[in-house]
């Protein structure tokens, strides 16, 4: 990462990208195909693990047959926020896709796999708040837990708490979503 950026007198002076300009950058074929904007800065997406692959896969999985028809599951597909559009792991919007023209603007409940991005991935939780997500779970691997975010109020959650490999989540903003923490990281790897 280019060093100047730690430093404040930099860092301030720095000029953010808005979306519309992040949308221009994309339709023109000017935008990293490996990146995502959180904070009006272009990021670059990290490499995913076996690990990473195979728990956003049972999880897509997973929503999908408990959910069918009646909601949007996504799969690393962007989300247009106020000042970022990040592609979340796993999202679940209200509605389907025909009913969208453009990204959506906030989902009921999105889900980021942490293998090596955990600091940044609880950075992400007050991105999703203030769009209004009902509720952030972070599938930590290292841990093998998730850690669940609910009840976003003023830009952030007030609720947050851990579900680790005895317990069984169940989904406030979802209902007919139950995950069973073991089940999820049997034969996951590390």
């Amino acid at each position: 990462m280019v060093s100047i950026l730690s430093k404040p007198g930099f860092q301030r002076r720095a000029m953010p990208l808005s979306i519309k300009a992040w949308h221009q950058m994309i339709d023109a074929g000017l935008a990293p195909k490996r990146a995502e904007l959180l904070r009006g800065v272009i990021v670059e997406k990290m490499s995913k693990s076996i690990l990473h692959t195979k728990l956003a896969s049972r999880l897509f999985g997973l929503f999908q047959k408990l959910l069918g028809d009646r909601f949007w599951v996504r799969k690393e597909d962007p989300l247009t926020l106020r000042d970022s559009e990040p592609e979340p792991d796993v999202s679940v919007v209200d509605g389907s896709e025909k009913d969208f023209q453009q990204h959506p603007s906030s989902a009921r409940l999105v889900v980021e796999v942490s293998v090596s991005t955990l600091s940044e991935d609880r950075d992400m939780a007050d991105i999703y708040a203030e769009a209004g997500v009902a509720e952030y779970w972070i599938v930590n691997g290292a841990e093998r837990c998730i850690e669940v975010f609910r009840d976003p109020a003023n830009g952030h959650y007030q609720t947050q708490f851990r579900t680790t490999t005895d317990g069984v989540l169940e989904c406030v903003a979802l209902p007919e979503v139950r995950v069973n923490v073991s089940e999820l990281f049997v034969n996951a790897g590390a």
